[in-house]
């Protein structure tokens, strides 16, 4: 004879999960926000309620995205500010806190890339991109977490890692031994800080996209998109809407029993 089978979701009616994603009230800071991936995750963010605050080194860029992101209905605003010098970081949570009094969510986005072959990489391009995709990923989640996250006991800080941070390159590529070193630090860096700040009630996760078009690979893709594109199972490269689900998991309250997790959006090409 066949028994029913009840199961107990804690109290928690169907129709309540849609607030698990709901970020009204919350604000959330991400850097390296006026275009590319940091533009996608602050439209995601904002179109779920978030205020967003925008950091990168160019006004006139951050104006734009700003403006862009009022059209959708998203309340912005700009925090200029290079992440690549040491006192950076203090100074964009002190502007965001001064304007918003809070920043519940940080996606640390902003990075910067070299190529190079390592016997002769440059010293100096070697710390710019250290300087950005690692230092300032540090610098800027402790910063933030002593202004309010740790005092609040509650916070999301999601980080954007890359499949270069999981793998060496293809033979015959161009070299990129500084990006895919900070990104493999990124990595572990959100492993670590996960297992820091869960007593915090702070998690702690990262997104590792594979090729998507930005400034960064526009020369790359221009001529190679094709190929990249058939090296995934889903055969395609990442379009303008593909990161911003799994950065709103992240950031809201569904995530909140995971931390330490890197997430690869990539079509699947880590698998193959």
């Amino acid at each position: 004879m066949r028994q029913s089978c009840q199961i107990d979701l804690g109290g928690l009616a169907m129709g309540s999960l849609r607030g698990l994603f709901d970020l009204s009230g919350q604000v959330a800071l991400v850097t390296g926000g006026s275009r590319g991936l940091g533009l996608q995750i602050a439209e995601a963010l904002g179109e779920f309620g978030a205020t967003v605050a925008l950091a990168a080194r160019k006004p006139e860029e951050l104006g734009e995205a700003v403006a862009h992101l009022a059209g959708l209905g998203v309340n912005a605003f700009s925090v200029p500010g290079d992440l690549r010098e040491p006192e950076a970081a203090q100074a964009v949570t002190d502007s965001v806190m001064a304007r918003a009094g809070r920043i519940d969510i940080l996606v640390n986005n902003a990075g910067a890339s070299w190529g190079a072959p390592a016997e002769d990489y440059p010293a100096e391009a070697w710390a710019k991109v250290m300087d950005l995709n690692l230092n300032a990923m540090f610098f800027l989640s402790q910063a933030v977490g002593k202004a309010w996250m740790i005092p609040q006991k509650h916070g999301r800080i999601l980080n954007v890692a890359s499949v270069a941070g999981l793998k060496g390159n293809q033979t015959g590529s161009l070299g990129t031994i500084a990006y895919n070193t900070s990104k493999g630090g990124a990595v572990n860096f959100t492993r670590a800080l996960a297992a820091e700040w869960g007593k915090y009630g702070i998690t702690v996760n990262a997104l590792a996209p594979g090729w998507f078009p930005s400034k960064m690979t526009k020369g790359l893709l221009a001529t190679h998109s094709e190929a990249f594109a058939a090296r995934t199972p889903l055969g395609k490269i990442g379009g303008p809407d593909d990161l911003k689900g799994a950065a709103l998991l992240f950031c809201s309250a569904a995530s909140g029993h995971i931390t330490g997790q890197i997430l690869a959006v990539d079509g699947g090409a880590v698998v193959t």
